[in-house]
């Protein structure tokens, strides 16, 4: 653990920011009155036209100084859920709870089963069901940096409510009790053994199985939350899934290192994308996704749509053809003990030059160190 000092000085970097992005027009609407509501989150939604009794619920959590309609905006889930006729739910922390808008993935009061802003969350989820009449089999949630580990909060304590999840740039679930314990854990240091972080996700809850399928999303350059959460994630879900210590399938999609762990019976339980130079950040494909992604603070260009390839991998989208997304993966001569972090990958043309200049805009305006 960091010592005293060190953690105050942290803190101090962590100010409160004066408004979080605001889109032009948001195209959720409030969702009120699901429940009791413990942990004091707003709820907002969007139900096409396209999605009838029996479609799929995906919940999407923002990260921190980011709202619910900022995230929807850039990332483009409303939109992709009028093409393929999902609903998506949108809970939204409050300054109340965090100063910066961060959910409070760390807080055993939060996130534990039961109570806090996980059981916000499940209400959430509960009325939603009860009011569209949405597909108990297929709930999905996804979240960025501290909705990305509150995202793995839900699918540890609700395993039976989802099923399957993604994390882009967040933490396993259970690694954290202090807010010093989540900085630490954020960069890299201290936390449970490799061992231990499957008995976590077990003891949140008295499911046994099955459980949610799992999709992992890091920046390879990512200096607000390191990387080696991203191999955490998957040593805490693959024996829970019975998968194998290797990948099953290794590829490069986009110039991005890709690789998948199949179970015993053959289906892609987890998989990895390592992104290729870049940072703590959703990573859009502004130009190709085909569902109006837009970049803002921390949602960044980087040529693939998490938004499209999450939502194929659960199978409630159609991926792009793979002639397009896709590089073969023998022209890399990737062997599967290399660690993802590793592999050299193709960057697509002008890719570095693009996300550096956005990112030196967003460290002048401070919204990004």
């Amino acid at each position: 653990m960091r010592n005293l000092s060190d953690t105050l000085t942290r803190l101090k970097r962590l100010r409160p920011v004066p408004a979080a992005f605001k889109p032009g027009h948001s195209r959720l609407q409030p969702f009120a009155g699901f429940g009791s509501n413990p942990g004091g989150l707003k709820s907002w939604i969007h139900v096409p036209d396209t999605a009838g009794p029996g479609a799929p619920l995906v919940v999407v959590l923002h990260g921190c100084t980011q709202n619910a309609g900022g995230y929807d905006e850039s990332s483009g889930w409303s939109r992709l859920a009028d093409q393929f006729g999902f609903i998506v739910l949108y809970p939204e922390q409050q300054r109340a709870n965090n100063p910066n808008l961060c959910f409070n993935w760390f807080s055993p009061a939060d996130a534990a089963r039961g109570q806090g802003e996980a059981l916000s969350i499940r209400q959430m989820i509960t009325a939603v069901q009860t009011r569209h009449r949405t597909d108990a089999d297929r709930v999905f949630v996804n979240g960025l940096s501290a909705g990305g580990a509150m995202a793995a909060v839900m699918l540890a304590t609700y395993p039976d409510v989802f099923a399957a999840g993604a994390v882009i740039a967040g933490l396993p679930f259970g690694v954290a009790n202090t807010v010093p314990e989540a900085f630490d854990r954020m960069r890299g240091h201290g936390g449970p053994a490799p061992d231990r972080l499957a008995e976590l996700v077990k003891n949140a809850s008295r499911h046994t199985g099955p459980w949610p399928r799992l999709s992992v999303w890091h920046g390879a350059a990512d200096n607000t939350v390191d990387q080696l959460n991203a191999s955490a994630l998957i040593a805490q879900w693959r024996p829970l899934h019975g998968a194998p210590a290797q990948p099953s399938e290794i590829d490069v999609i986009n110039g991005h290192p890709h690789r998948v762990w199949w179970d015993a019976s053959g289906r892609a339980v987890i998989e990895e994308y390592s992104i290729t130079n870049f940072g703590h950040a959703t990573p859009l494909d502004i130009a190709g996704s085909g569902h109006g992604e837009a970049a803002a603070p921390f949602m960044l260009d980087a040529n693939i749509s998490s938004t499209l390839l999450i939502a194929s991998f659960w199978g409630i989208a159609a991926e792009q053809p793979k002639a397009r997304t896709r590089a073969a993966a023998e022209a890399h001569s990737i062997p599967s003990e290399t660690p993802l972090n590793q592999v050299k990958a193709v960057p697509f043309p002008q890719q570095a030059g693009i996300q550096r200049t956005i990112e030196d805009a967003l460290r002048s305006a401070g919204l990004l160190k």
